[in-house]
């Protein structure tokens, strides 16, 4: 019997690691490095972009719900929306659920986007890598250690932004958070887009038919009673946010298991309503499912503030602000509806930049749907557009703390938000 061990080998050092390249990630690198930076991204996958380039999807966020839609996101996801429209890769959705005008693109042309942006911006970008473990050294974190098929490395940086999704850098660096296991967690979702659709008939089912639909279809396994099916920029292609998946703890590896399994399946039952029960999906097939099932809640750290329900719906101002959001709450919650709560018409609150610094530790940001927020806050930040806003500002104040050699909690929040509005973001 032979026993093997692996030798840690150093990667050569960064000012600024960034872990996860969804929308936060992906966007906070960019940033950095457009802002002169030395970036390095660490991605589990091969592709950036996360949950947003698994299947066709809507990016919501960039503008109010209500009478008179407004842009409240801008700079750096401008880039990005630019070039997905020069590709003829996106356009431009009103919200089946009155959540805003959101911007349905493709994927496939996003991934190819966003590494074109990282690389022609100087992002060194490590993908198939995984962080497995931390290294801190009195509430300072220091560096990370990565695993991949080429062995295990040691990977110091001056100031690591987790943009994991689930805070697994600061769950690793003892940093407090709310998870499943302290209350009541939004579902998850397997999407799914279907092709050799009848778009122009399809379209002529009304969101209240098919819900009516689903409600009085016999012999089908339909968990959500609702759900959305709607058009893309590819001929015959329909995207869904259909299926729901309840009570499972994402950070646990054998749950999260179990809900991929349920949500294929979940997938495939409700491609045969469709096919079966509504009109222009008669000739269509399933045409992809997302590579992971979509997870909307896990890990919420705790920061230096706490964004709160009541400061969502009462449309509240911070003078930390670093961007807007006038999403309503949208909580998919283990029933077959979703609960809706809206601002007041036209109204946006904003979200400080104290809920992007972990408590207990120096040269760490988050940024994304892991922020310091309760349930319901949650529920209305987690939208890919203030996902990407925030990734731009723990972008800029990243390397405003690097360029005066100070931690993140140091600098001046009037400094950041002069750097955030030269990027073209809205505060």
């Amino acid at each position: 019997m032979h026993t093997y061990t692996r030798q840690i080998t150093d990667l050569p050092k960064t000012k600024i690691l960034v872990v996860g390249s969804g929308s936060a990630g992906a966007t906070a690198a960019v940033t950095a490095a457009r802002l002169g930076a030395e970036v390095t991204l660490v991605e589990r996958y091969g592709f950036m972009g996360g949950i947003s380039t698994q299947v066709l999807d809507t990016i919501y966020g960039f503008y109010t719900p209500g009478s008179q839609a407004r842009k409240v996101v801008g700079g750096i996801p401008d880039l990005v929306i630019d070039e997905l429209m020069k590709r003829k890769a996106a356009i431009y959705r009103p919200n089946t659920y009155g959540a805003g005008q959101g911007i349905t693109y493709d994927p496939e042309v996003l991934k190819v986007v966003w590494e074109t942006v990282a690389s022609q911006s100087g992002v060194r970008i490590l993908y198939h890598s995984l962080v497995v473990d931390v290294i801190v050294e009195k509430n300072i974190l220091r560096g990370v250690v990565v695993a991949n098929k080429s062995g295990l490395f040691r990977l110091m940086a001056d100031l690591v932004i987790d943009a994991s999704g689930d805070a697994d850098i600061a769950a690793a660096c003892g940093v407090p958070f709310e998870s499943a296991k302290d209350g009541k967690i939004q579902s998850l979702t397997t999407t799914f887009k279907l092709i050799n659709v009848d778009v122009a008939r399809a379209k002529q089912v009304k969101k209240n038919e098919l819900h009516a639909l689903m409600a009085s279809a016999e012999g089908y396994d339909l968990p959500r009673k609702e759900g959305s099916v709607h058009i893309t920029p590819l001929d015959g292609v329909m995207a869904t946010n259909m299926t729901r998946v309840t009570d499972i703890d994402p950070n646990n590896v054998e749950q999260l298991s179990r809900a991929e399994i349920e949500g294929r399946r979940q997938a495939m039952e409700y491609t045969r309503f469709l096919i079966e029960r509504v009109p222009g999906y008669e000739k269509a097939s399933l045409g992809g499912l997302s590579i992971q099932i979509g997870v909307r809640e896990s890990r919420r750290i705790f920061g230096e503030y706490r964004l709160t329900r009541a400061d969502v719906l009462s449309a509240r101002k911070f003078e930390d602000a670093i961007a807007q959001c006038g999403a309503p709450i949208e909580e998919h919650h283990a029933g077959a509806d979703t609960r809706w709560e809206y601002l007041p018409d036209g109204e946006t609150y904003h979200i400080p930049y104290r809920c992007l610094l972990p408590q207990n530790m120096d040269s760490l940001l988050v940024a994304g749907r892991c922020l310091s927020a309760d349930h319901d806050a949650h529920a209305s930040v987690r939208s890919m557009g203030q996902c990407m806003a925030m990734g731009q500002a723990a972008g800029a104040a990243a390397t405003l703390a690097i360029a005066n050699g100070k931690t993140p909690r140091e600098i001046k929040i009037s400094d950041l938000q002069d750097s955030l509005r030269k990027l073209g973001a809205v505060i």
